[in-house]
């Protein structure tokens, strides 16, 4: 059974590409596009429309945080909505607060198995959050919990505008 959703895969290791592409196609999603950079990858969202972006961290030119920046808040961005899963070997806590204040959906550190893909996909698809503005962010909300008390754009009472 194939899965009706189209992914962008951004990875400049081919082989990280190849072994994305099959753990896919093991899941049952077949229409999965590649890209071996961020200008390729913008070329081909300028054409197509994709349902999920799935992108590496550390790329040459364009790294994957700043390629995540040019999608959510570039001025000619196709899609600053599209879902974003990131997919890296660089699992230091810097990085991942990186990734998610560019405003990925979904984080996960290689080695990658298909059923924690498949698990991320499904978060992203069954579990979407809602997209919020502030003054210095564009993405999905990072808070994961939603409290039904809760009274104010801020995380914490002491937070003020940056």
């Amino acid at each position: 059974m194939s899965l009706p959703i189209n992914i962008l895969l951004v990875d400049d290791n081919q082989h990280m590409r190849k072994l994305l592409r099959e753990m896919l196609k093991a899941i049952g999603i077949d229409s999965v596009r590649e890209a071996s950079d961020p200008v390729e990858a913008l070329e081909s969202m300028s054409t197509s429309h994709y349902d999920l972006l799935i992108v590496d961290l550390s790329m040459p030119m364009i790294d994957g945080i700043e390629f995540i920046k040019m999608i959510r808040t570039g001025a000619d961005s196709q899609n600053p909505f599209l879902p974003i899963l990131m997919v890296t070997g660089h699992s230091e806590r810097s990085k991942v607060i990186g990734a998610r204040d560019a405003g990925v959906n979904e984080f996960m550190v290689k080695p990658v198995t298909a059923k924690n893909l498949l698990l991320r996909i499904q978060s992203i698809i069954d579990n979407p959050r809602p997209f919020i503005r502030t003054s210095s962010y564009f993405g999905p909300d990072r808070r994961r919990v939603q409290k039904a008390n809760y009274e104010g754009p801020w995380r914490r009472k002491d937070d003020t505008v940056a």
